[in-house]
C-alpha cells in the first residue's frame, strides 16, 4: 500500500519500509528546538530523568531560540534566559541565539561567531533563516506552531516538555503515525487573497478539532504558486484545526531556498500514486474571499465584507504568522500614502525581517518609511503581544479593546486582557482595517 509524504518521513526515521496510519513507531529525531518559555522546563525534565551530569544526545542537533518574553523588565523572564545560557555553556550547544546579542561571557569559541550568538526573533521564522529546516527531516519543538516548518516538506510538530526532555537525552521519540487530510487549491490566488485567507477558510470548514492528530497536506496550483513566506503561514495554523503537522510537497522554490541556507544533505519525499488520504477537499481558489476569524476561536469564520460595521481599536501586524517580509510588503501596498485611524503595531518576526523593513521597497519607498509615514508604531523583532506576555510587552492588550491581528490565535487573554476581542485576518485585511477603523475587505482599498 502506498504512503503519504508524512508516512514516508516517519518510515524512513523508524528504519521501516512501510508504516500505516495509527501505528506507533520509534523515530530518530533530526532537530529539537526549544525557547525561553519551555526551555527551562525541558532542561528540568532532562536533568531529572538523565542526571545532573548527563550530556545531551547531540549538541549540534538542539536549537535554542529565545523569542517570547524578551523585551521586558520582568525578572522571571530574565531568569529563564539565564537558565538557557547556563545550559548552553554546560552542554556546548552549538546553535543558541542569545537575546543579549554578542556578549562575551567566557563562552566556548563557537559562541564568538556573531551569526551564531546574536538574537534572531521568533523561532518559527528564525529556524528556516538559519538553515535548520530541511525536506524529509523530523523537527520537533516545544511550541505548537513548530508545524510552520512543514512548508519545507518535513515533519515538524510541537511536543511537550516531558517528550522534549526525553528527546534531549536520546534523540528518539515514540510517535503515532497520523492519517493525512489533503486540501487542494485549484487555480491561481487572486491578488487580494493571502495564505491567511486560505487557512482560515479551511479551519472555518472543518472546525478547530476537524484535523485532530492528522497531517494536513496542502497542494494544488494555488498552494504551489505561493512563495515560502506564504507557505509557512499555511502550515503554521494547521495546529489551529488540531492537526499534528502541516506539510507541503517539495518543489524548486523549496530546493532553492533550502540550498541557499544550508549545505547539509536532505532527502525529499512525495506521495505514492496509491497513497491513502483520510479526507480530501478541493477549493476553487479564485472563488475564495478575504476571511476573518471572529472572537474567540480561529474557526469562527466570516467573510471580511460581512463585518464592515464592526469598529476596531487597534491593528497588529506581526508574529510568526503575519510578521514575515511578504506580510509587510502586503501591508505596505495598502498603507502607502495613507494614514492609520487606530494604533497600528508593526512587529517583524526576526531581526532579518527587521533589516528588510529598511531595505525592501514598495514603489520606491522603504517599508519602514511607509509604515512611519502612515503613523504606525514599530517594535523590535519578537513574539511580542501574540502571546500576551508581561505587562510591558510591546503591543499587549492591557484593556478591553477590539484588535484586528495577523496572529494565529484569538482565545480570551491570548494577546493580554481577557476582555479584549481579537479578529484574525491577513495583512491585507489588517492594514485596510487600520486605515478605516473598521473591519474592511481589502478589495475596497486595493488599487
Amino acid at each position: 500500500m502506498g504512503m503519504t509524504i508524512t508516512e514516508k518521513i516517519l518510515a524512513a526515521h523508524a528504519g521501516r519500509n512501510n508504516v500505516t496510519a495509527g501505528e506507533n513507531v520509534w523515530v530518530d529525531v533530526d532537530i529539537l528546538m526549544t525557547h525561553d518559555v519551555c526551555g527551562p522546563g525541558t532542561i528540568g525534565v532532562f536533568k531529572e530523568q538523565f542526571g545532573d551530569d548527563a550530556k545531551v544526545w547531540d549538541p549540534e542537533k538542539i536549537v535554542i531560540i529565545p523569542d517570547h518574553y524578551i523585551f521586558t523588565a520582568d525578572t522571571k523572564a530574565h531568569r529563564n534566559i539565564e537558565i538557557l545560557r547556563e545550559f548552553v555553556k554546560e552542554q556546548n550547544i552549538k546553535y543558541y541565539y542569545d537575546p543579549a546579542f554578542v556578549k562575551d561571557e567566557g563562552m566556548p569559541k563557537p559562541y564568538r561567531d556573531p551569526k551564531k550568538t546574536s538574537y534572531k526573533g521568533v523561532c518559527h521564522v528564525a529556524l528556516p533563516e538559519e538553515g535548520h529546516t530541511r525536506p524529509g527531516e523530523i523537527l520537533l519543538g516545544t511550541d505548537s506552531h513548530t508545524c510552520t516548518a512543514g512548508a519545507f516538506g518535513e515533519l515538524a510538530t510541537g511536543i511537550g516538555n516531558t517528550d522534549a526532555g526525553f528527546v534531549m537525552g536520546t534523540g528518539k521519540l515514540w510517535l503515532k503515525v497520523p492519517p493525512t487530510m489533503r486540501f487542494i487549491f485549484d487555480g491561481e490566488v487572486p491578488e487580494y487573497l493571502m495564505a491567511k485567507d486560505l487557512i482560515l477558510t479551511i479551519i472555518g470548514d472543518i472546525g478547530t478539532d476537524g484535523a485532530t492528530y492528522c497531517a494536513m497536506e496542502f497542494s494544488g496550483e494555488g498552494v504551489m504558486d505561493l512563495n515560502i513566506d506564504e507557505r509557512m503561514t499555511l502550515c503554521n495554523m494547521a495546529i489551529e484545526a488540531g492537526g499534528k503537522n502541516g506539510i507541503i510537497p517539495v518543489d524548486e522554490k523549496v530546493r532553492e531556498f533550502v540550498e541557499s541556507k544550508t549545505d547539509k544533505p536532505w532527502n525529499a519525499h512525495a506521495n505514492d500514486p496509491d497513497a491513502r488520504f483520510k479526507y480530501e477537499k478541493v477549493y476553487q481558489t479564485p472563488d475564495l474571499e478575504p476571511t476573518v476569524a471572529k472572537p474567540h476561536a480561529p474557526g469562527n469564520r466570516e467573510p471580511a465584507r460581512n463585518l464592515k460595521n464592526i469598529k476596531v481599536d487597534r491593528a497588529y501586524i506581526g508574529s510568526c504568522t503575519g510578521g514575515k517580509t511578504t506580510d509587510f510588503i502586503a501591508a505596505a501596498r495598502i498603507l502607502k500614502g495613507r494614514e492609520v485611524r487606530i494604533p497600528t503595531f508593526i512587529v517583524p518576526a526576526t531581526t532579518e525581517v527587521h533589516v528588510k523593513l529598511k531595505t525592501e521597497c514598495y514603489e520606491g519607498v522603504s517599508l519602514e518609511n511607509i509604515f512611519q509615514d502612515a503613523g504606525c508604531l514599530l517594535g523590535p523583532a519578537s513574539c511580542a503581544a501574540c502571546l500576551g506576555g508581561p505587562e510591558d510587552t510591546f503591543g499587549r492588550a492591557n484593556e478591553a479593546l477590539r484588535c484586528v491581528s495577523t496572529t494565529n490565535r484569538n482565545f480570551p487573554g491570548r494577546m493580554g486582557s481577557k476582555d479584549a476581542e481579537i479578529f484574525l485576518a491577513s495583512p491585507y485585511t489588517a492594514a485596510a482595517s487600520a486605515v478605516t477603523g473598521c473591519i474592511t475587505d481589502p478589495r475596497e482599498v486595493l488599487s
